[in-house]
């Protein structure tokens, strides 16, 4: 049998495979049980918009037919959102596969990827698949250091990735600070600002007063590039659609390198029909604001801190090894997310869900801590 990692590349060798929060249906194989509630992966607990539901029932009669590689229904109502020309936007499977294509387009052997400590682990996941070398700045108070990536900028630096709010701690940079920091890049190098979570952090009663609509920044900065997605907020995880806003000229070569339909016709309908309900994405943003507040209640009353999050999840730190408390939630039939591997051993990351919910979570958590 042929030995295939003898001809792999070297920063696909070197990585660990990105690894999902556990899925119900694997718990339910593994342990025989019931009534399970998934709280590991950022979802939307209220599920998509019925609009999305009704025009993704809308276009089952069709998909024998390839869908609209250049998805130009939805590209027009996000320009029409974001006040950018369609030319700007290029649309992926998830979030995750427009910060793919940028690091395709723009990085391999010799150069650096920039991101923080207790960032998203897709980061380094990407670049060392491009050949690039990730390079990690200290953060500070568990958020982004913007003065500590400024100082691993280097000539060989080509993409820095910033995630406001960030994943896996809800930390986030506000407006002034940031927008300073990308006066000082230099010119030539990309910075993306992923915000996957922002309808979340505009939200006031986060605390997160400054935080910045980069968007509205593209005009000023070419070198900047802002993605989103429709996998939280929109309740649309399971269809994988993000994209990306960028000036006309990086959108054209990442464009060149994304995949022939890469969204498919029921993903894309759900997109431009959840764009269309604000009540929907209304309703989510206060469900998740009233489930931050009740979990952050729970974990003072159990005297554990927590991280302050502008997401739809919060870190909290159970005083112990989390990894331990992961699996005996497990047993409760909760599923939670130890973050150990963004170097943060004793917390465990959760999802704010209903609140029914998040109560169930907190008695199972004040339950297994009590053992």
């Amino acid at each position: 049998m042929t030995d295939f990692s003898k001809y792999a590349q070297p920063g696909v060798l070197a990585l660990n495979p990105y690894q999902p929060g556990k899925p119900i249906e694997e718990l339910e194989r593994e342990l025989g049980i019931r009534n399970i509630i998934k709280l590991a992966s950022n979802e939307n607990p209220l599920g998509p918009s019925p609009r999305a539901l009704a025009a993704m029932r809308g276009e089952l009669e069709d998909v024998w037919l390839y869908p609209d590689g250049s998805g130009h229904q939805l590209k027009e109502k996000l320009a029409a959102k974001h006040a950018v020309t369609m030319d700007q936007i290029t649309l992926g499977n998830g979030s995750s596969e427009v910060l793919e294509f940028a690091v395709r387009v723009l990085v391999g052997p010799g150069d650096e990827v920039l991101y923080s400590a207790h960032s998203f682990a897709l980061y380094p996941i990407l670049t060392l698949a491009a050949g690039g070398t990730p390079v990690e700045a200290p953060a500070k108070d568990w958020g982004v250091d913007l003065e500590a990536l400024l100082a691993k900028i280097t000539a060989k630096t080509r993409v820095i990735f910033i995630a406001n709010p960030n994943n896996p701690t809800g930390t986030w940079v506000d407006g002034e600070p940031l927008h300073r920091f990308i006066q000082q890049v230099p010119a030539d190098i990309l910075v993306v600002i992923d915000e996957a979570y922002f309808d979340y952090a505009i939200e006031p009663t986060t605390g997160a007063g400054d935080y910045p609509d980069t968007s509205l920044w593209l005009t000023e900065f070419p070198n900047l590039m802002v993605a989103r997605t429709f996998s939280k907020s929109y309740g649309l995880a399971g269809l994988r659609v993000g994209y990306s806003l960028c000036s006309p000229v990086l959108a054209d070569l990442m464009n060149r390198v994304r995949p022939p339909f890469n969204v498919n016709s029921i993903a894309l309908a759900a997109a431009e029909a959840a764009l269309a309900d604000e009540g929907h994405l209304r309703e989510s943003v206060a469900v998740n604001a009233d489930g931050l507040q009740q979990l952050q209640a729970g974990f003072a009353a159990m005297g554990l801190a927590y991280i302050p999050s502008a997401g739809n999840f919060i870190s909290v730190d159970v005083g112990q090894p989390g990894a331990p408390l992961y699996q005996a939630l497990l047993q409760e039939g909760v599923i939670v997310r130890p973050v150990a591997n963004y170097g943060m051993p004793n917390h465990l990351r959760v999802t704010v869900g209903t609140e029914a919910q998040n109560q169930r979570f907190l008695d199972a958590l004040a339950k297994v801590l009590s053992k």
